[in-house]
């Protein structure tokens, strides 16, 4: 099955009236775009309010910094008590933390307000909208405003048995296979039995096996340029994974079966008379047989 390399649910950070929607449904969108605009008025009334609250405090500063620091020079010279002195550092102190939370308060209002401008989080084509403008969402609702998904390039997940890849690897260990070097290209063939025209690469070979099927799953990369493959796309995906440099060979149609139901051959025997003999066959390759015994190169 297809499977796209990026979804991204779109959901709002804050609540609100929806005022209007920004995109196409079914429509490419890029990273950064605004897709709905919630009512801001609250939000920027908030940030507004935060603004003023940050320019009290500044000057609040303004006004009891002079004071500590003239009070900490009078203290020297004992025209002032130290108790006053104190007093003074401290409103100066509390002033300066007062800077620091109202400038907190002034971002997270700003951060409230940035979010009525609801963006596509990643780039890709996204679908139908469940939100029209005029309704009401809340922050954190479980239903999306709409959905994207990066469908370029594409991930094909394909499965194996678990025996077929424990099989394989003795091959490969004892020698009588040869891995592929580098990333092993895959080519999709689409239900209706075309080929699709562009080849991927196989990236990832999972690294468990699922106890309910006993399979492992491959993933493949599959570009995907004119959007043919959507998510949920059956296919089927041909991938070497190793290569039998002294594979044999014969045509399907050579190969019949005896009573016992054992795959068997003709050879012309060095008398020049026709003898049968029984081989194993392993697997299709096109309109032939791989036969794994029973034949030798150039009988």
């Amino acid at each position: 099955r297809t499977v796209a390399a990026m979804v991204s649910d779109v959901r709002p950070q804050v609540g609100g009236i929806i005022r209007s929607r920004a995109f196409t449904e079914g429509a490419l969108v890029d990273a950064g775009q605004l897709l709905y605009q919630i009512d801001p008025r609250s939000y920027q009334a908030a940030y507004d309010s935060a603004k003023g609250s940050l320019a009290q405090a500044e000057a609040a500063v303004l006004s009891s910094r002079p004071k500590a620091e003239r009070y900490r020079n009078l203290v020297d010279a004992d025209a002032v008590s130290r108790q006053d002195a104190d007093d003074a550092q401290a409103t100066l102190r509390a002033n300066e933390a007062a800077v620091v939370a109202a400038r907190a308060a002034l971002q997270t209002a700003k951060i409230n307000l940035d979010y009525t401008r609801v963006t596509a989080p990643i780039s890709g084509r996204i679908g139908t909208s469940t939100y029209t403008p005029g309704a009401l969402v809340s922050a954190g609702q479980d239903t999306a405003l709409a959905t994207i998904q990066q469908l370029d390039p594409i991930h094909v997940d394909v499965s194996q048995t678990s025996a077929q890849l424990l099989a394989l690897r003795k091959q490969l260990d004892s020698g009588a296979l040869q891995a592929v070097d580098g990333k092993a290209q895959v080519r999709i063939v689409l239900e209706d039995g075309s080929t699709y025209a562009h080849t991927g690469t196989l990236e990832v070979v999972g690294t468990a096996v699922d106890t309910g099927t006993g399979n492992v799953t491959l993933r493949a990369t599959v570009p995907n340029p004119e959007g043919l493959l959507l998510p949920g796309t059956y296919v089927r995906a041909v991938l070497p994974m190793a290569v039998d440099p002294n594979a044999i060979l014969v045509p399907q149609t050579a190969v019949t079966r005896n009573t016992k139901g054992e795959a068997q051959v003709k050879l012309v025997g060095a008398d020049g008379k026709v003898v049968e003999r029984v081989i194993q066959t392993s697997a299709a390759q096109g309109d032939q047989w791989v036969v794994s015994s029973g034949l030798k190169a150039g009988e």
